[in-house]
């Protein structure tokens, strides 16, 4: 999590990024929060239409761009398709893509759908605030690690961590079910019992409410199916999982692939191999909400063919390369971040280590290269992102961008999104992960 101010009462960033992507990749997602609220003649609503994006653009600068992407998500259908809100969610925060998410005590009725999950595609399994849950967290059983202990986990950002249990829950989705996965309930545990050190969370702050996360919790649904993998099988020097005794005296241990936190898709018994994260575009200026779908399943139901895309093959944790004003950078997509982060020289919003406040909007593009070769010119807009802001009626927008702190790396978030039919290829045996649109 990552939080800085604009210095300005309607702006701040938070948040997000790849949760275990410390294998060797940390993402960082933004946010940008937005009070007040109000309707206008901007806001989006979901269509039938069809798959598109654009292509093209320059490296330049300017003030007359107009986003290209301008593809209409399809009807949600309830079944293996679910509407994604963005709007002011639970915190007012911009750009944040918002599913709902059932959860059930393993094989029984015991239920609470909880509202406002935000869908992260840059992340691996479900993450949700104890706060938001008590209606069925007494139901959900704590995993138990291998020495008898509760098992515990710390998730690293960059100014920050989550820390709670690890629970096994039945996971619904339109009515897609994922039986029996491990999630992480955020805050149940004291935030004295925190491991420190150089085994134990990272420094900064434990971001156990909604304020500090943004939503009820997090939806991560990237091309992995555990948040950690082998190398938290085996060792138990991994910063990252723990076992605790009674909520205390926690200490790091080694945990097998099935009592590891799970993307839940991939659980799914038949649409598992991958999403599609399909929103309509909004205006350069930004809309009041957008309304979009999130389809499981790629090529196995009659809403989900491959058509009229590129397949982009990116590494197990959805990165490829990318070209920037001649530099080349990890590129990944990113819906866990609520604005296009990059290196640029761009001025910076006053008071803001994040967003950047051009005098003009400027039209921007970055090439792409899959792992098979597939590349393509994808363009982007910049706007100021506190002029984006200034009415604090206004939750999406297709052109805030700002300042990455990883210099290596190129972040597409959110902006990228709207407008196109975005697929998300998950990591198989003999099936590369990857991106297409």
């Amino acid at each position: 999590m990552h939080r800085t101010t604009l210095g300005h009462p309607a702006l701040s960033s938070s948040r997000r990024g790849g949760f275990a992507r410390w294998l060797g990749v940390l993402c960082l997602s933004v946010m940008l929060a937005a009070c007040g609220g109000g309707g206008d003649n901007n806001s989006s609503s979901s269509s039938g239409g069809s798959s598109g994006g654009g292509s093209g653009g320059g490296s330049g600068g300017g003030s007359s761009g107009t986003s290209s992407a301008n593809a209409q998500p399809i009807a949600p259908n309830g079944t293996n398709a679910v509407p994604i809100n963005v709007n002011t969610g639970v915190a007012g925060f911009v750009n944040i893509p918002n599913v709902s998410v059932t959860v059930c005590a393993p094989g029984s009725s015991v239920c609470q759908q909880i509202d406002n999950i935000q869908v992260d595609t840059a992340s691996f399994g479900l993450r949700i605030l104890g706060s938001a849950a008590q209606s069925v967290l007494g139901s959900l059983p704590v995993s138990q690690a291998s020495n008898g202990g509760q098992l515990a986990e710390c998730a690293g950002f960059a100014d920050g961590y989550t820390w709670g249990t690890v629970r096994t829950a039945d996971v619904k989705m339109g009515t897609e079910v994922a039986s029996r996965v491990p999630i992480q309930i955020i805050g149940d545990l004291n935030a004295s019992a925190a491991p420190t050190g150089d085994n134990g969370c990272p420094s900064g702050n434990d971001e156990n409410t909604t304020g500090d996360i943004g939503a009820n919790g997090i939806l991560g649904i990237g091309p992995q199916t555990y948040d950690c993998g082998n190398g938290c099988v085996s060792t138990s020097l991994n910063a990252m999982y723990f076992a605790c005794s009674n909520g205390a005296n926690c200490s790091p241990v080694a945990v097998p692939l099935a009592q590891q936190v799970t993307n839940p898709v991939t659980k799914f018994a038949v649409n598992n191999n991958g999403v599609i994260v399909q929103l309509p575009p909004v205006p350069d200026n930004g809309a009041v909400s957008a309304t979009g779908v999130l389809i499981f399943g790629i090529g196995t139901q009659s809403n989900n063919a491959v058509s009229g895309v590129t397949k982009y093959g990116t590494d197990p944790y959805g990165d490829l390369n990318g070209t920037y004003k001649g530099k080349t950078y990890k590129t990944f997509f990113d819906t866990g971040s609520n604005g296009n982060f990059f290196q640029d020289s761009f001025p910076q919003c006053s008071g803001s280590t994040a967003f950047y406040c051009p005098s003009s909007q400027q039209s921007l593009s970055t090439t792409i290269v899959g792992t098979e070769g597939n590349s393509a010119v994808v363009p982007f807009l910049l706007a100021n992102a506190s002029t984006l802001t200034s009415g604090k009626n206004k939750f999406a927008f297709n052109s805030l961008g700002g300042q990455l702190s990883m210099s290596n790396f190129f972040d597409f978030g959110l902006p990228f999104f709207f407008g196109r039919h975005v697929y998300v290829g998950y990591e198989l045996p003999n099936n590369p992960a990857y991106v297409a649109f």
